[in-house]
């Protein structure tokens, strides 16, 4: 990967970041996965879901606690027809976020 590539990429990556208070009044960054599922190139959001379930597991075998690294979240999204919906997304640590993107997809 060319140095040009991995600066575009790095762009991408930080121009999602968000920054949310722990319980303990620190403010941590994280990732919302839709908005990661475009930078790494996912089109389908059950196969960027497939890529977390993953890096679950990872966390899991390397006996790291999930829940400080992955938050299920939902979100509304408004429809065509001006009704809105919650829809699945997951807040991800910079943590996590290596690991679903570092983990090879089946």
């Amino acid at each position: 990967m060319d140095i040009q590539k991995i600066q575009q990429y790095k762009l991408g990556f930080d121009a999602i970041t968000k920054g949310v208070k722990d319980d303990d009044g620190n403010t941590i960054e994280v990732w919302y996965a839709r908005e990661l599922q475009t930078v790494l190139g996912y089109a389908r959001w059950e196969n960027f879901v497939g890529a977390i379930g993953r890096a679950m597991e990872s966390c899991k075998t390397l006996g790291i606690s999930i829940d400080d690294h992955f938050r299920e979240v939902t979100k509304m999204v408004s429809l065509g027809s001006g009704s809105q919906r919650d829809i699945q997304d997951f807040m991800l640590t910079r943590y996590a976020c290596y690991l679903v993107d570092s983990l090879p997809s089946k």
